[in-house]
């Protein structure tokens, strides 16, 4: 049987750690890593055996994305917009519907599948769509819009998008598969950010870009829906996001570790591991990581498995999305406190870490969304 470390070696895992700060630091794309992750079977984790993968569900592919993106979160976070889409036709499959059964069949031939979704200023996320959605003869959709944070920019060949149909008497969300070759989409060179520079998220226009009937995946209401592609999306999601943060916290305390454990003070002469500030402050940050890693495991292994969850489903993966990024965000600044003045310099991999970490806030669901979700499930909707 494949293990996490059978795909991600620690060879390869030192490697890409390697790699990281040079991609930061020239705002480039992460060409090598993922020739590497593809070449050792990573990006295939989700494809079941028969089909020549290792036939990973969401609990081992949370641990070997926590494993990636502790060398590498830009990677890790890039990479993650493939898997979910792969772990979105897991999901659906364990429940009786392959309607999406061709994405791991494709990306066991070496297609790579990226996430057209997000919007700028659409706070309504999976529930509508600035990107119109035109229907043509024969069944297919002209998709028209742009789409912002298309992580795998330079690389995918397979886009996931949705867009709205205003053609009949109620609007319909449309989804579908786009292929990379199709006419009409160009992707801007817009990715000059604070950090997660190598994911190269830019954005992308669609002018008129044609999904072939059979590329249709899913016609649906706007506004929430307990449709099953919505609950896959976004139980796959959060998890496997969440596990790319607390990744980064986990690098985090190794290196404050590290860094209390080398460094000397000139008043006691004793290593800084001795200072009893610094130990509270490391064992602060392990103590936070240690709540966070067994959430991470028991909602991966809870959405495997098919759990229920009823109403507090969306509560509780909106819940660990905020409860990782905002605890990973926590660890790292920790660690920078733990380890001096030197940690404010460029180049260093704390000094990544700090600025890679900042993005989790901007990931769905965000801090203000995710408390309105878990307050209707406790408490029920606002009142009209």
């Amino acid at each position: 049987m494949t293990t996490v470390e059978d795909l991600l070696p620690d060879a390869l895992l030192e490697r890409l750690r390697a790699r990281a700060g040079g991609y930061d630091e020239r705002n480039e794309f992460f060409s090598e890593d993922l020739e590497e992750l593809a070449a050792a079977g990573y990006l295939k984790m989700f494809v079941p055996s028969e089909q020549g993968g290792p036939g990973f569900g969401l609990p081992e592919a949370a641990r070997a994305q926590q494993r990636l993106a502790t060398a590498a979160p830009a990677t890790a976070l890039a990479v993650n917009m493939h898997l979910v889409w792969n772990g979105v036709a897991h999901a659906m499959a364990a429940r009786g519907d392959d309607s999406l059964g061709y994405v791991l069949r494709e990306t066991a031939e070496g297609e790579l599948f990226a996430f057209g979704v997000s919007e700028g200023g659409n706070d309504l996320v999976l529930f509508d769509a600035r990107t119109t959605a035109v229907p043509r003869p024969g069944g297919g959709y002209a998709f028209s819009g742009t789409k912002v944070f298309t992580s795998l920019s330079p690389a995918w060949t397979r886009l996931g998008v949705f867009g709205r149909d205003d053609s009949g008497e109620e609007a319909r969300l449309v989804w579908a598969f786009l292929d990379r070759t199709a006419e009409g989409i160009a992707v801007a060179d817009d990715w000059n950010t604070l950090g997660m520079r190598a994911s190269q998220s830019n954005s992308t226009v669609l002018d008129g870009v044609f999904a072939p009937p059979e590329r249709v995946f899913r016609i649906l209401p706007p506004g929430p829906n307990p449709d099953l592609l919505i609950f896959s999306i976004f139980s796959t999601f959060e998890v496997l996001l969440s596990a790319v943060y607390a990744g980064i916290g986990q690098r985090a305390v190794q290196l404050a570790v590290a860094n209390a454990q080398r460094r000397r003070s000139m008043k006691s002469g004793k290593s800084y591991a001795q200072d009893p500030d610094i130990r509270w402050k490391v064992a602060e940050a392990a103590m936070l990581m240690d709540g966070l890693y067994p959430q991470i495991a028991g909602l991966a292994a809870d959405v495997e498995d098919r759990a229920d969850h009823g109403q507090f489903w969306f509560a509780r993966l909106a819940g660990l999305k905020v409860r990782a990024t905002e605890t990973a965000r926590s660890v790292v600044d920790l660690a920078i406190r733990v380890s001096g003045g030197s940690s404010y310099f460029r180049g260093g991999e704390l000094e990544r870490l700090y600025r890679d970490v900042l993005a989790g806030m901007f990931h769905p669901s965000d801090d203000e969304s995710a408390h309105g979700t878990v307050a209707s499930a406790w408490l029920g909707p606002l009142e009209d």
